[in-house]
């Protein structure tokens, strides 16, 4: 029986890794949220860890994914998949196979970060050039770690363009990964929109789940990335923090949207402002980073919410945490 068998019996919704922004704290936030609202994630997965000369320390990914700590869970009960990044197969399948002594109950394998540091040094998406390289380090992860450990990757269209597709998909397919997820745009595209959810279509050929990514802000776009991709499985990614309702909305889009296609809101703003002073008062190394943090989330969540960009204009340049959680308190009076 497949390892994704039981996990994919009904269609996934994934928060996704994002370096920066979807931290512990975040996770524990956004994961709270959804299962709150009745429709939890069914596991997120953490920021990519960067795997270069040798294993790991224990510290390292304690640091990364705290969740290790409590059966690698968030506070609301959502699995934590450990996420590695790097170039040598060796490597990576050692810290693969430790962090799983560590408690992680599956291993992705970034080939999507478009960033320039990352991929100067022959990590995330740049390895898209290279489909040789991407089956070695697949497969030598998947033979590290025990079979019932699910092994999973995660790729853009391409590096500079989608011309190796045939050959990534071919790489693949012989890696023995789980499952796949597929940010739906290639290196060279960014962020920038559009996403091409149609050149999903060609991976569902492999006999895995395809887990489509991209561009997805609304339940409306939901629902177009599962038609054009062909595929029922999502992840989310900026969507979901400048909405955090926006996992519940979109299993729920044939009843919660008006004629124009806008999502109803789910959470409206007064139920947000408790998780952004939770998340005001959550650990961090000093309030400086943790103030730097929140108007990050904020600056994102005018996105979503008329009243942040209220909240925005009267804190953007505000230092102080106790000054912020008021004005927060205040929005809502």
């Amino acid at each position: 029986m497949p390892l994704s068998e039981n996990l994919f019996a009904n269609p996934v919704r994934l928060l996704a890794p994002m370096e920066g922004l979807t931290d512990p704290l975040m996770r524990q936030i956004l994961t709270q949220i959804a299962a709150d609202l009745g429709r939890p994630y069914d596991w997120s997965v953490s920021e990519f860890i960067r795997i270069t000369q040798h294993v790991l320390p224990a510290h390292v990914f304690y640091k990364y994914v705290p969740e290790l700590h409590h059966d690698a869970k968030t506070a609301s009960g959502t699995p934590i998949h450990v996420q590695l990044l790097g170039s040598d197969a060796q490597l990576m399948a050692e810290n693969a196979a430790y962090a799983v002594e560590l408690g992680a109950p599956a291993i992705d394998i970034n080939f999507g970060c478009p960033a320039k540091t990352v991929n100067s040094h022959r990590g995330g998406s740049v390895l898209l050039d290279e489909p040789e390289t991407m089956y070695q380090i697949i497969s030598a992860v998947r033979q590290a770690v025990p079979t019932d450990i699910p092994v999973s990757a995660k790729i853009r269209l391409g590096y500079t363009d989608t011309s190796r597709m045939d050959d990534i998909r071919g790489a693949i397919a012989a890696s023995g990964a789980d499952w796949l997820t597929i940010h739906a745009r290639t290196k060279t595209q960014g962020y920038k929109p559009p996403a091409y959810w149609d050149k999903i279509q060609s991976f569902n050929a492999l006999d895995i789940p395809v887990i489509a990514n991209g561009e997805i802000w609304s339940a409306a776009q939901a629902n177009d990335c599962m038609m054009q991709a062909g595929t029922s499985h999502l992840m989310l990614g900026r969507g979901a923090v400048t909405r955090p309702d926006l996992v519940a909305q979109v299993d729920n889009y044939t009843e919660n949207h008006d004629d124009s296609g806008k999502n109803t809101a789910t959470l409206l703003w007064q139920d947000l402002i408790a998780h952004q002073v939770k998340f005001l008062e959550g650990e961090a190394k000093n309030d400086v980073v943790l103030v730097g943090r929140y108007k990050q989330w904020l600056g994102m969540l005018t996105k979503g919410y008329a009243e942040a960009q209220t909240v925005w204009e009267s804190i953007k340049r505000e230092k102080n945490k106790a000054v912020i959680i008021n004005a927060l308190q205040a929005s809502v009076q």
